[in-house]
């Protein structure tokens, strides 16, 4: 398998796009949700959160509203661009609840756990 951490390789077989500056996002905050060695999460999933999807992130331990000065993470609101955990992710879409993708900003290895159509169900920029 490539180096998933070189490859820039979105999940329709393009260039990765970024995913959001602002807030400064993806596992290596470089705006790109693109993963690699340590990223036990795979942060390859770029969305655009939701008020109803941020409540559900925090319901099940992963609070992404409040802000964590110490991390230099101001808290999203809905609206803004994230690089999200794959698994979490799916776990919101089989809740019903799962922000839209931007599919060009999805790094390819998240069809190691995710099927291309379901990400495709919940795209903003839909073809």
């Amino acid at each position: 398998m490539a180096q998933t951490w070189v490859v820039r390789t979105n999940v329709l077989g393009g260039e990765l796009k970024s995913c959001c500056y602002e807030p400064l996002t993806g596992f290596y905050r470089d705006g790109y949700c693109r993963t690699g060695p340590g990223d036990h999460g795979q942060h390859t999933v770029c969305v655009q959160v939701t008020a109803r999807f941020l409540a559900f992130s925090q319901a099940h331990g992963n609070d992404l509203s409040t802000p964590r000065p110490e991390f230099h993470f101001a808290g999203l609101q809905e609206g803004d661009r994230w690089c999200l955990c794959v698994e979490r992710w799916i776990e919101a879409y089989r809740a019903g609840c799962a922000p839209q993708v931007i599919l060009e900003a999805c790094h390819i290895a998240a069809l190691e756990f995710v099927d291309l159509a379901d990400l495709q169900s919940q795209a903003l920029d839909k073809e």
